[in-house]
């Protein structure tokens, strides 16, 4: 089953592109992206100039020949950019400079203050008060780049983990803290983001997060109450999902559909919560179509718990970059965890240190969230589906 739908969407995975002369029309003209349409029909993700660098870098150091001629054809995949501090906004211009107008450069917005209230191994430089310097300079920079190149198209993915951590992650202290510069920051970054040449996609966690029953409902009222704060902006989109995650699309039965409380979340896989999910979302009067990531889902089984999040070993890259998912509602898979960059450190003494990357199925060791692992890279080439 798993070869027949990898064929099927190897088939699908190149996406159709304009020719040489619509390139030029549309590169001399500026991009009005229709939001009620699935984008990706029409542009490829881009593979950004700093991924594309890491893993060239990562090809030179491996020395058995066929691994590193592997290698070098994952720096061809497309991936989003975390743009992920205010000092890493710089990153924009470098990414941007080969970006052809057949390609949509993916962008994740990931610096909410008090960021990552639940875990410790991806905090942000914000505190949960900061609000201010999170518009005026985070989200402000961001919209003036995105304004000054009109003729490109941007795919951005909003703030991962922020709104479920609100939703099922409330009782702690840090995000109780944290929710009126979530929600507020949130909006701020969809009112000011809503560009012509810009999709957006609101983070919603994955179904073993957000797809519990008792979840579904809150979860779409969370994303649809900040939306309609934010005024509805046109460009959105719909929500991401599996983002830096490792549940797999169609499997079935689910990879944890044989645990002890499965009866309490039927979205055993991606395809089943953005089915579920997407039409809570609907009923909450929010855009209900997503992106998926399957930069690094090709494995299962590999897990303890549903839940473990960090650096999960023997993982594998999963399917290409594509617009062609087989299902409606799913616009495209994306890379948007760029594999190969750690979840968290792996050192119990660093400040950053989460128990998540100390667990038995967390590959070690790992060095800090975002920071490159060049053997988590090469596990994950050597066990990718379909194979480089």
């Amino acid at each position: 089953m798993k070869a027949e739908v990898a064929a099927v969407l190897l088939a699908g995975s190149a996406l159709a592109a304009p020719s040489k002369t619509s390139r030029r029309a549309a590169c001399s003209s500026a991009v009005n992206l229709n939001a009620a349409t699935n984008v990706w029909a029409n542009y490829k993700l881009h593979p950004n100039s700093f991924y594309r660098s890491e893993v060239n870098a990562a090809a030179e150091a491996i020395t058995d020949a066929t691994l590193k001629a592997q290698a070098a054809k994952v720096a061809d995949v497309g991936s989003f950019l975390w743009l992920d501090t205010i000092a890493n906004i710089a990153k924009f211009d470098e990414a941007i400079a080969d970006l052809p107008c057949e390609n949509i450069l993916g962008l994740v917005i990931y610096d909410l203050p008090g960021r990552d209230c639940a875990a410790k191994a991806s905090n942000g430089e914000l505190t949960y008060s900061e609000i201010g310097r999170y518009k005026t300079e985070y989200i402000d920079p961001i919209v003036a780049k995105l304004k000054a190149n009109p003729n490109n198209a941007f795919a951005l993915i909003i703030e991962p983990d922020s709104l479920p951590n609100l939703v099922t992650n409330a009782d702690l202290q840090t995000c109780k803290d944290s929710k009126s510069a979530y929600e507020e920051g949130v909006a701020y970054a969809l009112k000011s983001l809503n560009l012509p040449n810009v999709v957006m996609y609101v983070d919603a966690g994955h179904g073993g997060w957000l797809g519990w029953d008792a979840n579904l409902t809150p979860g779409a009222q969370e994303l649809a109450k900040v939306y309609k704060n934010a005024g509805s902006p046109k460009q959105v989109r719909g929500f991401a999902t599996n983002i830096a995650g490792w549940n797999a699309w169609d499997l079935s039965p689910g990879e944890f559909s044989s645990a002890s409380d499965a009866q309490y979340n039927k979205c055993q896989n991606e395809r089943t919560y953005v089915e579920k999910f997407g039409a809570a979302l609907k009923t909450a009067g929010f855009p209900n179509h997503a992106i998926v990531d399957t930069g690094r889902n090709a494995v299962t089984g590999l897990r303890e718990e549903w839940g473990n999040w960090c650096n999960v070993n023997g993982a594998g890259f999963g399917v290409r970059p594509t617009g062609s998912t087989g299902y409606e509602l799913a616009d495209a898979f994306v890379w948007g965890k760029p594999g190969g960059e750690s979840d968290g450190t792996s050192d119990t003494s660093a400040t950053r240190y989460d128990s998540f990357c100390g667990k038995p199925d967390a590959f070690k060791p790992a060095p800090e969230a975002g920071q490159w692992n060049q053997a988590y890279f090469e596990m994950l080439l050597k066990n990718a589906v379909p194979q480089f």
